[in-house]
């Protein structure tokens, strides 16, 4: 795995202590994350980047703190970082990092027993994983799930470019019937936000 996916997965507040670099599967089942995840707006046909919220809610959030942020504009920004940088399930449009491995075409796993003929039968779309990894019948390594459309994101372990690896969403509702490529791994972890870059939105936002 590339060095700056690594570099970045830290600077997001991954513990990545126990990458061994011995293969991909084991690296990434290696780190863990004490926070979820936040993606930094973007340019939208009805809005852009700047009039977005960075965080589903904090723009309430601030306002229900006016009067720290007229006295302590450090001790508000601390509050907001213990807010929304911890393991919660509350939803503020946030990611967590769930690495698990999943194989529903390898016979003998509970993944094949519960979910091999889903996999065989017509209506799964494997189009887009086929088309980078020339793999019909993949081992998958779930990274991500989101509160966000498409809500799971998954490896193949057989990509051919095991330093950089391509991300593919699946949405539960549809589930590998719709499936789309997400780019390259260090590209969507470089979509999220570090706590630093977050709060440099937000001082923006108040100096308007």
């Amino acid at each position: 795995m590339k060095t700056e996916i690594l570099e970045r997965i830290k600077q997001l507040g991954g513990n990545v202590d126990n990458v061994k670099g011995s293969s991909l599967k084991d690296d990434l089942l290696a780190i863990t994350f004490d926070t979820v995840l936040y993606q930094r707006p973007v340019d939208t046909p009805w809005a852009s980047a700047e009039e977005e919220e960075p965080i589903f809610g904090i723009g309430d959030f601030i306002d229900e703190n006016t009067e720290l942020l007229k006295t302590d504009k450090q001790a508000l920004y601390d509050k907001i970082i213990d807010k929304y940088f911890r393991l919660t399930e509350d939803s503020y449009g946030q990611s967590f990092w769930q690495p698990v491995l999943f194989t529903p075409f390898k016979e003998g796993t509970a993944d094949f027993e519960e979910w091999n003929s889903d996999f065989t039968a017509d209506d799964t779309d494997l189009s887009e994983i086929i088309k980078v990894t020339n793999d019909k019948t993949p081992d998958f390594l779930q990274l991500f799930y989101t509160y966000s459309y498409p809500d799971n994101f998954y490896i193949c372990l057989s990509d051919p470019d095991p330093e950089n690896t391509t991300l593919f969403g699946t949405d539960h509702t549809v589930f590998f019937r719709e499936v789309t490529n997400e780019g390259t791994l260090e590209d969507f972890i470089n979509t999220f936000m570090t706590k630093d870059e977050l709060l440099e939105i937000v001082r923006k936002q108040l100096e308007k």
